[in-house]
């Protein structure tokens, strides 16, 4: 009986298989919601249409993707992956050495994405055997900051160049009944500000030793307390109303005119071409103070679930009927074709204009970009030469995810308090030395 009631379900398992690979359809889950991502991501949905596949898009609101990677590792608990997820950094690692992960190392090698895509990105896009099993979408910066250029040219102040600086103009925008800095209470957020404070006090090599290396003497040094300094004192440049802002509600402030700043990667400036801003007319793209041409990276990736894998529903009855081999080894086709879609020079470029972000080939020409995307552009060269490109604490790309959240606590608690930097830094260290 148990056999008979196994069989049923594998072989309704295998016609909603087959009636999915005669439609041609491709689910992806994702968290982009605002309304420059959706529009970004709507250019990939409408070139897998041209390709001959339906677009199932499951949408999982929530700045950062927390929610989304909660919401996937139930779905793969229970033996019902997407097709397609949007990944980020270490968790990208984690899947691939679970073996949840599909091998894209066939459409890799063919079109040649070794020889186009950073190797500090392709770091996180491969698994320990070095084989691919994701697909980089772009490449974002975090340590932007964005500023209406009407309250800039009102208050007659410049772009800062150091931190007091960025404190002084501050005060003058305060003052002139402007919030200084927009923000959004969330911990991913508090987390992309430390991004740029860590960057601004001890400049790439301290970055890497202390938040990628996560060494304790870094992690516990003076020049660590400096960053927390500067964290506390942007704190007083936010409005009393910042708890749980989302991130694109922040942008809006300052695309309305009543915040003159937000420090906040670069998909922030999607939200401003959306609102029909144009850069250096409407608005102005600047790096926090102290780390000019310093380029902390954040990179979407698809990744694709392994159709090969035996998901805990089908544990027990084998899928070896030919239907449900064919339905898989179909599904691993619309893989590869959304992979070789999502690395496309042309959908690249086309994606990065609309998302704020650049390509993540470097052999995309900057024609078409305006003068924020060329100077991340050249910037991104320039760190690839001298190797300090490095990956954001804040999106996942510098310490694994159980160390990640672990810091994540520290600096939002620092943001949030009145304690002292000093202690701050010994939490970290604390925090750092029980998660790894």
């Amino acid at each position: 009986m148990l056999r008979r009631w196994t069989t049923g379900i594998v072989a309704g398992v295998v016609s909603i298989g087959v009636a999915a690979a005669v439609e041609r359809s491709v689910e992806v889950v994702h968290w982009w919601t605002s309304g420059s991502e959706a529009a970004a991501l709507n250019v990939l949905k409408e070139d897998m249409q041209k390709r001959g596949y339906s677009w199932k898009s499951s949408p999982i609101a929530g700045g950062g993707g927390g929610q989304a990677r909660v919401v996937l590792r139930a779905r793969m608990a229970a033996g019902t992956p997407p097709d397609a997820m949007q990944m980020l950094g270490f968790t990208i690692v984690d899947y691939a050495n679970e073996g949840l992960l599909g091998d894209l190392s066939g459409v890799a090698a063919k079109e040649g994405w070794d020889r186009v895509v950073p190797a500090p990105l392709q770091r996180f896009s491969k698994d320990r055997r070095g084989h691919w099993v994701a697909a980089p979408m772009n490449i974002h910066r975090t340590n932007w900051i964005w500023a209406n250029k009407a309250i800039f040219d009102e208050l007659k102040i410049s772009p800062p160049k150091t931190f007091d600086e960025l404190m002084a103009i501050s005060a003058r925008i305060r003052q002139a009944g402007y919030i200084p800095l927009a923000h959004g209470g969330q911990a991913w957020q508090e987390a992309t500000l430390f991004d740029s404070a860590v960057m601004s006090a001890g400049g790439p090599d301290f970055y890497r030793k202390a938040m990628i290396d996560l060494d304790a003497k870094a992690l516990g040094s003076p020049t660590m307390e400096k960053a927390f300094e500067q964290m506390k004192k942007l704190r007083t440049l936010v409005d009393p109303d910042f708890a749980g802002r989302d991130w694109d509600a922040a942008t809006a402030m300052v695309i309305n005119k009543k915040a003159a700043m937000q420090i906040m990667g670069d998909w922030a400036k999607g939200e401003f071409l959306k609102a029909g801003m144009q850069p250096n007319v409407d608005f102005l793209c600047f790096q926090y103070p102290g780390t000019e041409g310093d380029f902390i990276f954040n990179a979407d990736q698809f990744a694709m679930s392994n159709p090969r894998r035996i998901w805990p529903f089908a544990k027990s009855a084998v899928l070896v009927e030919p239907q449900g081999q064919q339905n898989r080894e179909e599904q691993l086709v619309a893989q590869t074709e959304l992979a070789s879609a999502i690395l496309d020079p042309s959908f690249q470029e086309a994606f990065s204009l609309i998302k704020g972000s650049i390509p993540a080939r470097t052999d995309v020409p900057d024609a078409r970009f305006d003068l924020c995307g060329k100077k991340s552009m050249a910037d991104l060269k320039m760190a690839i030469k001298s190797n300090t490109m490095v990956g954001s604490f804040a999106h996942g790309h510098a310490m694994p995810e159980s160390v990640k959240e672990a810091v994540y606590v520290v600096v939002s608690r620092a943001f949030n308090s009145d304690g002292s930097s000093a202690d701050a830094v010994k939490q970290l260290v604390r925090v750092v030395r029980a998660a790894k």
